[in-house]
């Protein structure tokens, strides 16, 4: 019989298993099983084993190559625990299938649908839908276009900031007048369900899967929604990155043509709609940006610090640092370091934040 230090187990190809993430004061790995919807977490040590069982190495290498990296060889008893735990939960192929077949996770029964609250799915097949669209638009995220239509981002923001009196008036104008603001409502709902299929269209590019495309409502608001199944997974941390940020570029794009037609108008009632569709779209699209949970910004933070759990880690960490807990010893150099510098960034926005507000409420209600 083959030792157990010759045997070449196999991970499933299928299954998911993230780059390292700060949580707390641990570092770990997510894994999920895609067949199940089964996900949880593993330790560094853990996760530097499964990266390795891939058929090809013997399990006598993979204990040199953690031996090398961790200063500790692991016992026989050791490999059989970690095989068994993996096998248990159907992660191992044996033959050309699972060692043990995945039990399929409970179905997540969906939320009742009542007036005031509720969702629906619009397409049967949202990646199919992710699919067609990416064929149609896909060639926006390669060469050199990412960097023009950035550039061009950038230009309409700098001319609109320059001329943020006629923006601040012409909000005035729009919610002065029923019609105007009813309009502008329309066109930034619209804006709003280009944001989300734009994060669709971006994870598809990079490997990501589309779970569901569909309108959930919260009245009296309702909007659109679109869900990436393996976004944790994706390749590479730019990828995720770049999906994060699609949303918010897509609302700017959006208000590209109707930045052209404003610059272009003559003075009178079109450019002061123009001028506060700009700025409504404007804040819409940045507000995405900002670095608190839920928004877009908090994840592309996240993602930068190489973090999950960013906020409520952050808060535990200053709490113990604020009292000079020795728990806050135990966190790692790295997570000292990215607490607090969410922790400082997130208190320094919100309180732009409400400054901006406070001198946008003077503006507009000031004759």
């Amino acid at each position: 019989m083959e030792t157990l230090a010759g045997q070449r187990p196999r991970l499933r190809p299928d299954v998911l298993l993230s780059e390292p993430l700060l949580r707390g004061p641990k570092t770990v790995h997510l894994v999920k099983d895609p067949v199940n919807g089964r996900s949880f977490e593993v330790g560094p040590r853990e996760g530097f084993l499964m990266a390795r069982l891939d058929g090809a190495r013997t399990l006598a290498e993979i204990g040199d190559a953690y031996a090398g990296a961790f200063g500790k060889r692991l016992g026989e008893a050791h490999w059989r625990h970690l095989l068994h735990l993996l096998g248990s939960r159907g992660l191992l192929e044996s033959g050309g299938g699972p060692v043990t077949g995945p039990e399929p996770a409970p179905r997540a029964e969906r939320p009742h649908n009542g007036l005031l609250r509720g969702s629906v799915r619009l397409v049967a097949d949202a990646h199919a839908t992710a699919t067609r669209l990416h064929r149609a638009t896909g060639f926006l995220l390669r060469g050199p276009w990412p960097a023009l239509l950035l550039a061009l981002v950038i230009a309409a923001e700098a001319a609109k900031i320059a001329r943020l009196g006629e923006l601040l008036d012409g909000v005035e104008r729009v919610f002065g007048n029923p019609v105007l603001l009813a309009g502008v409502a329309t066109l930034l709902w619209c804006s709003t369900a280009l944001h989300e299929l734009a994060h669709g269209v971006a994870a598809r590019h990079h490997g990501g899967r589309v779970g569901e495309i569909g309108l959930r409502w919260r009245l009296p608001v309702v909007i659109m929604y679109c869900t990436v199944e393996n976004y944790p997974w994706l390749s590479t941390r730019r990828h995720r990155i770049v999906v994060a940020a699609a949303g918010a570029m897509a609302n700017l794009l959006f208000l590209l043509p109707f930045t052209a037609w404003w610059l272009a108008a003559p003075p009178g009632a079109t450019r002061e709609a123009l001028a506060g569709l700009l700025f409504l779209g404007s804040l819409q699209a940045l507000a995405m940006l900002v670095p608190l949970p839920p928004l877009d910004g908090y994840t592309i933070v996240g993602q930068a610090l190489g973090a999950t759990g960013l906020a409520e880690s952050s808060r535990r960490y200053l709490a113990l640092a604020l009292r000079r807990d020795p728990a806050a010893a135990a966190y790692p150099r790295r997570a000292r370091v990215a607490y607090t510098a969410y922790g400082a960034g997130a208190a320094l926005v919100a309180g732009l934040l409400l400054t901006a507000l406070v001198l946008l409420a003077t503006a507009l209600l000031t004759p």
